[in-house]
């Protein structure tokens, strides 16, 4: 269920729900008070939606932590914000966490460059799943992995790498003919 933040008249009407359908939940760090400046705020909103997702029933690995990714070209520390928050939620609660990556670039030139740097980041720090364009980002989020050893014996990237020129083959083959 995409979503819960940590206010707490929200976390009362949607956690039930969740529980009740046996689906998981995206956690919003933000609250009562709105989005928290620090990593160790946001840790703290995350710590309290997981808790009370517990709480009523709902399954740890059901709770997906997005640490809302905000615009850099807005605020400076935003990037930095978010990967060690990331850090500290993967470290400190163990739960998958997610990202709207794109975020991060709004109102900036060369945005997927951004973005792809980030995400890179953002997988070092610990995030789990990111919303992306797949066709975009999956080949440097495949590679982020090989490198933070994460992709045993490169089976992935190499799985990754022969479908992408399986298709560049096939798109060359049909240009041709065309």
């Amino acid at each position: 269920m995409n979503s819960v933040s940590g206010e707490k008249e929200r976390l009362d009407a949607v956690l039930p729900l969740v529980r009740d359908h046996g689906a998981a939940v995206i956690g919003l760090i933000l609250d009562d008070s709105g989005i928290p400046s620090t990593p160790e705020a946001r840790l703290a909103v995350a710590e309290k939606i997981l808790n009370r997702a517990v709480q009523v029933g709902i399954p740890p690995e059901d709770v997906i932590i997005d640490p809302l990714v905000m615009a850099v070209g807005a605020d400076t520390n935003a990037g930095l914000v978010t990967l060690k928050t990331i850090e500290l939620v993967r470290t400190e609660l163990g739960v998958n966490i997610n990202l709207g990556a794109s975020n991060v670039s709004h109102g900036l030139p060369d945005r997927p460059l951004v973005n792809q740097a980030f995400i890179a980041l953002a997988v070092g720090a610990g995030a789990t799943c990111a919303i992306t364009d797949p066709a975009k980002m999956t080949g440097m989020i495949r590679a982020a992995d090989l490198l933070l050893g994460r992709d045993e014996y490169a089976g992935r990237f190499i799985k990754y790498y022969r479908q992408q020129q399986a298709i560049l083959k096939e798109t060359q083959g049909v240009a041709a003919i065309v």
